[in-house]
């Protein structure tokens, strides 16, 4: 894999993909006034070289329900062991690697309020997760 360099075009297309993952290479083009080929080759090249790490899709706040989970680590335990096994939880969608009193911060986001709450609960049963302190998001701006 190539280290690619982000440049200003770079830049500007990741920001328009940012607010609209399935904008059409026509219209990012046109926004950006260049070729539809150059808008292809950039996100292809951003894409295999890492940069661009998946396209996705944001539950609407109001069709669901998301948490933010702080999870307190065992000494004993790597950090990166529990952040591998929290990843493969259904409903947390990023997982944070922090300092401070907790060790990873999971973001939670679900249908509901109940599928939060069994994304919790496997959290809870992960090996060397010690303590957890979750919030309930009421409001996304």
């Amino acid at each position: 894999m190539s280290l690619l360099q982000v440049n200003d075009l770079d830049r500007k297309i990741i920001e328009l993909l940012k607010e609209n993952g399935r904008m059409s290479y026509v219209k990012i083009a046109k926004a950006l006034g260049v070729s539809e080929g150059t808008i292809r080759k950039r996100i292809h090249e951003m894409t295999r070289s890492g940069i661009i790490k998946r396209f996705s899709v944001e539950i609407s706040f109001s069709k669901g329900a998301q948490a933010i989970t702080l999870v307190s680590v065992s000494p004993s335990t790597p950090t990166s062991e529990v952040s591998r096994e929290l990843k493969k939880i259904k409903f947390i969608e990023k997982i944070y690697e922090v300092t401070g009193q907790y060790d990873i911060v999971a973001y939670i986001s679900a249908f509901n309020i109940a599928e939060v709450n069994q994304a919790i609960e496997e959290i809870r049963k992960v090996k060397g997760v010690s303590q957890t302190n979750t919030m309930i998001i009421l409001n996304v701006w």
